[in-house]
């Protein structure tokens, strides 16, 4: 019997007992490790950790009781083969002002340091292009519930539809 299943009638227990990315990952970064150095160090390749990491969020997304999941991947374009895992992709996108100046705030870069950041990115326009659907997070954080809970409903109706 895996932990989860046994958690599984307790969804709020389960959320709690399993770490944000899986336990493989947890215990990875636990030990300061990259993929490739726990690789190396089991005798597998980076790849194959890789896999493992994935395949446990996988199998912990298959086994949530609800009518939809969300993944929160905030490089899921840089990524690659994210398609195959989702039905839909949905982008919190804002103009290219205001992440510079909440890099800069959180952390306190400059702005050419906070740019630099985003320049190693996907840009926003191929973020954009891969969306099914898209979140406005340009304005204040009052105006992201309206958008968050029609998004909510559409996709309730999919799930009740499929």
């Amino acid at each position: 019997l895996q932990l989860a299943d046994a958690l599984r009638p307790y969804p709020a227990a389960e959320v709690a007992a399993v770490p944000r990315g899986g336990w493989l990952r947890a215990i990875r970064e636990a030990l300061g490790m990259t993929q490739g150095q726990l690789g190396a160090h089991a005798s597998i390749s980076r790849q194959s950790v890789q896999d493992f990491e994935r395949a446990e969020a996988d199998r912990r997304s298959a086994a949530v009781r609800a009518p939809y999941v969300v993944l929160v991947v905030p490089l899921l374009v840089e990524s690659g083969g994210y398609r195959s895992r989702v039905q839909r992709v949905t982008v919190v996108a804002c103009p290219e002002e205001v992440p510079v100046a909440r890099v800069m705030s959180r952390s306190g870069l400059s702005a050419e340091e906070a740019r630099a950041i985003m320049a190693a990115q996907v840009s926003r326009e191929a973020r954009l292009a891969v969306a099914d659907d898209v979140i406005d997070n340009g304005g204040e954080l009052a105006e992201l519930r309206p958008q968050i809970e029609a998004l909510h409903r559409r996709y309730l109706e999919m799930a009740a539809v499929s």
